[in-house]
């Protein structure tokens, strides 16, 4: 018993070193994409050289015989990304690159880190589910770190689809440091047991669910939030007006109409998975406390946020919404989920308060 309890400590121990050593290579990374974004901007000058050379260039004359003599002058066809009906017709950006070799060599070396971080990270989790034999989720220090840890995966798991995402990179290293920060600091629990009514394997599976649609909607918001931001810089271009340093940021983002068609996809994607997570855990309520809905403030705000996702698909889908509406309407849905986790945990109290925090 002595050397299984000296075990379990040694692994906490272990999991505590992995989770800060994933944060110092976290930090590396996000320094990495920041000398990407900048490196980046070095090409800006070429890219608006090279468009003014091509608007210099000379029409394609090609021969064609006309009835009763003579030949025509075709002009070269102009290349444009079709957006959406009734958008702009605006191409994608290079991405955070920017066309430079240079920013494209600290975008790889960028990525390469968040894996390697991202290996830690994973060690620390299953250290800390080691020490105690369960699921590591059964406190806000433990679903925050698992939460990060689901968010670099899902971001992974987009690049190795070979997604236009690496200009996630720096805002997904900025929320995981930020989220990281907070749980070593603030929240954080020792290892210890789980009360009564979590010992279920409905904790595998409902709170499981929860961390991975979170870490979905956290990709769709942040692509919301920037859509936001771009189709300000494609307004002000249309206008005649531009914004100096932080345009030429926005220039490299794919278009407003490509972010506003991923955020959609991808909140469409996991809204059936975080509507599963509700009713599982109403399955779970059922078993452990003898009801399946008891107007526990986390199943309050669970249906929240789980009506706000409901308006935002049915209001892209019935009445057209896109682009700013519909943004705002997702930011909204994902600020329900981050009071969900955080607000009800903190500042109120239920069934579902735990091991303190």
């Amino acid at each position: 018993m002595i050397l299984a309890a000296a075990t379990n400590e040694n692994l906490a121990q272990i999991s505590n070193v992995l989770i800060y050593s994933a944060m110092a290579v976290y930090t590396l990374a996000f320094l990495a994409h920041i000398a990407e974004w900048v490196f980046g901007s070095r090409s800006a000058v070429g890219r608006t050289a090279a468009a003014i050379t091509a608007e210099a260039r000379p029409a394609v004359t090609v021969n064609v015989k006309k009835e009763g003599g003579g030949t025509a002058v075709l002009e070269r066809p102009q290349v444009v990304t079709r957006a959406a009906p009734g958008s702009r017709d605006v191409p994608d950006g290079p991405g955070a690159a920017g066309g430079s070799e240079k920013g494209d060599l600290y975008g790889r070396i960028a990525v390469s880190l968040t894996v390697l971080a991202f290996a830690l990270h994973v060690g620390g989790v299953l250290s800390r589910a080691l020490s105690v034999q369960r699921a590591p989720w059964g406190n806000m220090y433990e679903f925050s770190t698992t939460f990060a840890m689901a968010a670099v995966g899902v971001y992974l798991g987009l690049l190795v689809a070979k997604k236009n995402v690496r200009w996630l990179g720096l805002p997904l290293t900025t929320s995981i440091l930020l989220d990281l920060g907070l749980a070593v600091s603030v929240l954080y629990t020792d290892s210890d047991q789980l009360v009564p009514a979590l010992h279920s394997y409905w904790l595998w599976i409902h709170v499981s669910c929860a961390i991975i649609s979170g870490a979905a909607l956290w990709v769709g918001a942040t692509s919301s939030l920037f859509y936001l931001f771009r189709d300000g810089h494609e307004v002000r271009l249309a206008e005649g007006r531009t914004g100096g340093a932080w345009d030429n940021v926005l220039s490299r983002l794919p278009s407003a109409a490509t972010l506003d068609k991923f955020a959609y996809r991808i909140n469409a994607t996991v809204f059936p998975l975080w509507t599963f997570t509700i009713i599982a855990g109403a399955i779970w309520a059922e078993a452990a406390w003898g009801r399946y809905w008891g107007w526990d403030p986390k199943e309050v705000w669970s249906f929240i946020t789980w009506v706000a996702y409901a308006c935002y698909l049915h209001a892209r889908a019935t009445a057209g919404w896109k682009g700013r509406k519909a943004a705002y309407l997702a930011l909204l849905a994902f600020a329900c989920y981050l009071f969900n986790y955080y607000g009800v945990n903190i500042l109120l109290s239920g069934k579902h308060s735990y091991a303190g925090v």
